[in-house]
């Protein structure tokens, strides 16, 4: 009953009130939204959501190799043989170099660190020895569908390798240009200003020229002329 009346008193405001009051709240949730804190946290729930996707798909991509390459490397050997349970070290043994790679550049392209050509070379290595041992056996027998099949995982994580560390430097940049755009301006010092903070600093003996301006008040070049002048004219004055 007591919502009922604060609703209908609100409808009966007059619309400039209520234009006024909408306009506030709006305000104040703009607020919020454009504060550099607030966009710097929904960045870094995206990246956040960015990472668990394109892990999970480099993983699955990665499992569905393992049993190509161990057949790769196992050749003819019989089931459960020492060749073909060695087989089965092959792929984890590139794929833990990969992943070690790529966690690396999730820290580096978190804070817009480049890395070294070795990293990268490292990188397409292990993703060229994978895609060659998925596919081999589909083009030694010419099967085309064989060699779409073991072609799409490999270059799928090949792609999201090279993705994933461009979309965090890039969601690095937005969270930065974001923080840059909504900063609030800095106060423009006024000639007042200047010649306040001179006219605090100067002591009976210190000659006023524009160095000694520029040097107490940070002033640019071509204002401290007119601030020494300025200045001296108050201190004749004075004497005077």
């Amino acid at each position: 009953m007591i919502r009922r009346r604060e609703g209908v008193a609100a409808a009966g405001q007059p619309p400039v009130r209520r234009l006024a009051r909408e306009a506030a709240e709006a305000a104040e949730v703009r607020s919020y939204q454009t504060d550099p804190d607030v966009i710097a946290l929904r960045v870094e729930r995206v990246r956040a959501e960015v990472d668990r996707l394109c892990w999970t798909g480099i993983g699955l991509g990665l499992a569905f190799t393992m049993a190509n390459v161990q057949h790769f490397a196992a050749g003819d050997a019989a089931a459960w043989s020492l060749p073909w349970l060695t087989a089965w070290l092959l792929d984890p043994t590139v794929s833990l170099v990969l992943l070690a790679i790529l966690r690396a550049e999730q820290v580096t392209a978190r804070w817009q660190v480049r890395t070294g050509p070795w990293v990268r070379c490292a990188k397409w290595l292990a993703l060229t020895a994978t895609y060659v041992m998925n596919t081999w056996s589909s083009y030694a027998t010419g099967s085309l569908a064989g060699v779409v099949l073991h072609s799409v995982p490999p270059l799928l994580v090949f792609a999201a390798a090279e993705a994933v560390t461009d979309l965090r430097d890039k969601l690095t940049q937005a969270a930065t240009v974001a923080g840059r755009v909504h900063e609030p301006p800095k106060p423009r010092t006024l000639f007042a200003d200047y010649l306040a903070d001179a006219r605090a600093a100067w002591t009976p003996g210190v000659t006023i020229n524009p160095a000694w301006i520029r040097k107490v008040t940070s002033c640019s070049r071509g204002l401290s002329s007119k601030l020494a002048a300025a200045l001296s004219a108050e201190v004749q004055e004075e004497r005077s």
